[in-house]
């Protein structure tokens, strides 16, 4: 049998067996089975943590064609293909690796090398909030503010640890009279989370590194309302940069160590105070709503 040609491989696939088996057998697949492989394919992490039936759960199909799909792609297994899957992530980027880097740039004791590091960190943040009072890097966090302000409701994308700085931001805005949601779940669960967005929605997105699948799809579903969006990234050349609003740099401490967030809550925090005064009535209104209610909590 000839054959059939399959697509040009894009030059930012991955570059390891997952892949290669799938750019070589995409044209030979049943579009049940290529749907399942592009998924197991962009969603790594996933396949490393979730069992057959919760992938099969999230990319909407039974667990009989998760495995049967690992198997066409030239696996024997889940097992297999998550060795594989593991072999073939860059070890210079986890976070095991830069903290083994951050840790080669303290000598010492174990006591003197345990203040070496509050110290690193705190001289980290101060370099960064030092960069922020600049002009250059007041400026997007105003244009944060203004792009933010007109909207009825700020919905909030945060995956992973970015869901917990998420519920913070919505714990906060709530308390400033503004309506706001995170989202951030993993496959098809997000389907559900974006099928309210409006034209009257302002998307504040937490992205770092490459965009991943669901990252993209929130995107363009944001773009299809004409919903302003405003991303917080360590990757501003990213092509999902082009499609937002404002770019907010995550400083995340020193390149290639251990990935610090205090200098991002700060931006985060000075983006929250600018929409509590821009609505500064509403906000009083509700915080004195708290008040009272916090005060008939403790009768």
């Amino acid at each position: 049998m000839t054959r059939s040609p399959s697509r040009p491989k894009p030059p930012d696939e991955p570059d390891d067996r997952l892949s290669a088996q799938l750019h070589a057998l995409e044209a030979e697949l049943s579009p049940t089975v290529l749907r399942v492989a592009r998924y197991l394919n962009r969603n790594r992490v996933l396949v490393l943590r979730d069992s057959a039936a919760e992938l099969a759960a999230s990319i909407g199909t039974s667990d009989a064609t998760v495995v049967r799909t690992v198997q066409m792609l030239g696996f024997q297994g889940l097992g297999e293909l998550r060795q594989a899957i593991a072999a073939s992530i860059d070890r210079s980027t986890t976070p095991l690796e830069n903290m083994r880097r951050t840790l080669q740039d303290l000598h010492g004791s174990a006591e003197t090398e345990a203040m070496k590091a509050a110290d690193l960190v705190l001289d980290t943040h101060g370099k960064s909030v030092r960069e922020m009072r600049t002009e250059a890097g007041r400026a997007p966090i105003h244009q944060a503010i203004a792009a933010l302000h007109p909207v009825e409701r700020i919905i909030i994308y945060g995956a992973g640890p970015s869901s917990a700085i998420g519920a913070y931001l919505e714990v906060m805005l709530n308390r400033h009279g503004r309506r706001a949601k995170v989202i951030g779940h993993g496959g098809q669960g997000l389907a559900d989370q974006l099928l309210d967005l409006s034209p009257r929605d302002g998307l504040l997105l937490l992205s770092y590194g490459e965009p991943y699948r669901e990252v993209l799809v929130t995107a363009a579903e944001a773009a299809a309302h004409n919903i302003p969006i405003v991303l917080v990234t360590d990757n501003p050349a990213s092509k999902l940069a082009e499609k937002a609003a404002v770019v907010l740099p995550a400083r995340r401490g020193r390149a290639e160590q251990v990935a610090l967030h205090g200098a991002t809550l700060i931006t985060l925090e000075a983006l929250l105070m600018g929409l509590a005064v821009a609505n500064r009535t509403h906000t009083i209104e509700t915080l004195e709503r708290l008040a009272g209610l916090r005060v008939a909590l403790r009768k």
